[in-house]
């Protein structure tokens, strides 16, 4: 049975849909890899801060106690977290 020109249409519409919802679905994924990311980025840089800045540190100090996740404070229950690093004044 041959087909006729308004199932090939809907045949055609729905490749496209499909298509349209792949693309939609692999920028979603990049966009949280990018969140990701950046957050990955912003946590190494405050860790890094807070070794050389006691404000960053009692900042990163307080963000820790007020995760609202029990199993996101539980990944910081053993850390030690980083503690300004007093300045070397050179008498070695």
């Amino acid at each position: 049975m041959a087909e006729t020109e308004l199932e090939r249409a809907e045949k055609r519409y729905a490749q496209a849909k499909a298509r349209l919802q792949a693309l939609k679905n692999r920028e979603a994924t990049r966009q949280r890899k990018l969140d990701t990311r950046r957050k990955v980025i912003l946590g190494g840089a405050l860790m890094d801060l807070a070794e050389r800045d006691s404000s960053a540190a009692a900042m990163l100090d307080r963000l820790i106690r007020n995760l609202s996740r029990e199993q996101d404070r539980k990944a910081f229950a053993e850390w030690d977290a980083p503690s300004p690093v007093a300045a070397d004044d050179g008498a070695s």
